[in-house]
């Protein structure tokens, strides 16, 4: 008896979450993205809607939405956005109304998004937000491992470096800061914030039914 109510309080109905994790170019964010939807199961990233065409290899609701760029106006209009940007002449916008169907159903969604995005997200919607901030262990660590790609110019690395500073000034702007200096321990640390901020009472809509039962 006493196991099955064990399960009964593990598997309580709870509200999803929109998890966060921002960092400047090179700190390790999307290395953590991918290890963290590969390990866990109940967080999926969040599609954005955008204007731009496909690439090889994209698949629309995949990887994102792709619309005119008459139906994102629209979209815009109806105020149908957490957020949106337009970067280099394409926009992109994260949309509510799937989302907030799914949080409600318990589905935990994944934003790699930067701190404006982050800002506008967490303004429309605190309670479901959670803001995880990447910092690199040092600049001149951070310096390296943009060197280290061999991929851009010594011009585009130093511009790099130079929107990294910016991004790092905004790390206040979050609730949980972690410096990556070894990607393992960082993911780890990134992972229990996730499973502590399930627990949160106010997400666990199952619970009130569940205590009701345990006092009768």
């Amino acid at each position: 008896m006493g196991d099955t109510n064990h399960t009964a309080a593990d598997t309580l109905h709870r509200r999803g979450l929109m998890f966060i994790l921002s960092s400047p170019s090179g700190a390790g964010k999307t290395t953590l993205s991918k290890m963290l939807l590969a390990a866990d199961q109940e967080i999926k990233l969040s599609v954005s809607v955008t204007t731009r065409a496909p690439r090889p290899g994209e698949i629309n609701g995949v990887h994102y939405s792709f619309v005119s760029p008459e139906d994102f106006q629209r979209m815009v209009d109806e105020d149908d956005f957490y957020e949106w940007a337009e970067v280099f002449g394409h926009r992109y916008g994260t949309p509510k109304g799937a989302i907030r169907a799914a949080l409600k159903e318990g589905q935990d969604f994944l934003f790699d998004i930067d701190w404006q995005g982050t800002q506008q997200l967490y303004q429309k919607d605190q309670q479901d937000v959670v803001r995880v901030f990447i910092l690199p262990p040092s600049i001149e660590e951070l310096h390296r491992r943009l060197k280290n790609r061999a991929t851009d110019s010594a011009e585009v690395i130093a511009a790099r470096m130079e929107r990294a500073r910016a991004e790092i000034s905004h790390w206040d702007g979050y609730d949980y800061v972690i410096i990556n200096d070894d990607v393992e321990v960082c993911f780890e640390k990134v992972h229990a914030i996730l499973e502590a901020e399930r627990m949160k009472r106010q997400r666990q809509t199952g619970l009130i039914p569940f205590v009701r039962e345990l006092m009768a």
